[in-house]
């Protein structure tokens, strides 16, 4: 048998070429984790954050999170991959874990924050009395025995949270505030304002907020050359907002609504929906909700705009 070398069976240059590729890149999410006492409003919290655009998980196992959190690190771009995670003492036996997967995921590099939400007992056993439901950990003992267990095993991961909020004097709306105020401040402070328009004669939109009737305004449907189009369309758009009273009616509600707005998110109200109305939703109603649409934008605020009965003449 003579000594032969071995064959060579990876083409030569793989290394330059592996080395000149691109390789997926690995995004960090957010990473927030939602803990805290039973009855002290996680659920409220986890609600506020899904208004804000994050991806929530209630009651998952604490496991689990670090999975969670591999997805969206190797997923596609993402540039709200902003996570967060309802983890406690109704995981049972998955919650010990806690501790050492946080430990794994600071290990690699995975940035998180800890929000623990808290209450008197006082407090809790009232709330829990209104609800009528047993406490997680309470078994065949009392209501208050369950409380106390629960704040022994959180005890250690309350050391650990990043921010602490005590509930025992906020209502719902003060609690989103401070939840808000923890993960967001003042960037995700927009109101979201749906402009649809529609037509009367098919009826009022059951979720508007505020109705606008635009029928004051000529009709494009009795100018031949406009009937057969939209308020989408240039011709009908000019035609409508150079009407005599469009501009200006446009200019006072657009200046009208500002403080209703603002109102809005002072009282925690993100959604708005303002219906503009025309006989059969399809020149004037339209061309006023573009307009309308485009003033509140350039005020800041988030708009999407539709057309409810467009295509039903």
């Amino acid at each position: 048998m003579t000594d032969e070398p071995s064959p060579i069976t990876v083409p030569a240059g793989i290394p330059a070429i592996d080395a000149a590729t691109e390789h997926p890149r690995l995004h960090q999410p957010q990473v927030l984790i939602i803990t805290g006492m039973s009855g002290a409003g996680r659920t409220r919290a986890a609600a506020v954050l899904e208004d804000l655009d994050w991806y929530v998980v209630d009651n998952l196992p604490a496991q689990m999170l670090t999975h969670l959190v591999g997805m969206l690190t190797s997923g596609p771009p993402d540039t709200r991959a902003r996570v967060a995670a309802v983890i406690d003492v109704r995981g049972r036996g998955f919650f010990a874990d806690l501790a050492q997967v946080l430990g794994g995921l600071r290990a690699a590099g995975v940035e998180y924050r800890i929000l623990f939400l808290d209450a008197s007992d006082e407090v809790l056993v009232r709330r829990y009395e209104q609800v009528r439901r047993p406490h997680p950990l309470q078994g065949n003992g009392t209501l208050l025995d369950g409380i106390a267990e629960e704040r022994q095993v959180l005890s250690d991961i309350r050391e650990r949270a990043d921010n602490v909020i005590d509930t025992s004097e906020l209502n719902v709306h003060d609690l989103a505030r401070q939840v808000r105020a923890v993960v967001a401040g003042d960037a995700d402070e927009h109101l979201r304002v749906n402009v649809t328009s529609f037509g009367f004669k098919y009826g009022i939109p059951l979720d508007a907020d505020h109705v606008v009737d635009v029928r004051f305004l000529a009709n494009p449907y009795w100018v031949l050359e406009l009937r057969h189009l939209t308020g989408r369309d240039a011709p009908v758009r000019d035609y409508v907002l150079g009407l005599p009273g469009a501009a200006t009616f446009i200019d006072r509600y657009v200046s009208a609504l500002e403080p209703v707005l603002a109102g809005y998110l002072s009282e925690e109200k993100r959604y708005v929906t303002i219906a503009v109305g025309c006989t059969g939703g399809k020149h004037r109603s339209v061309a006023i909700s573009e307009a309308i649409a485009a003033r509140l934008r350039e005020a800041g605020h988030r708009v999407t705009v539709a057309a409810r009965d467009l295509g039903k003449e």
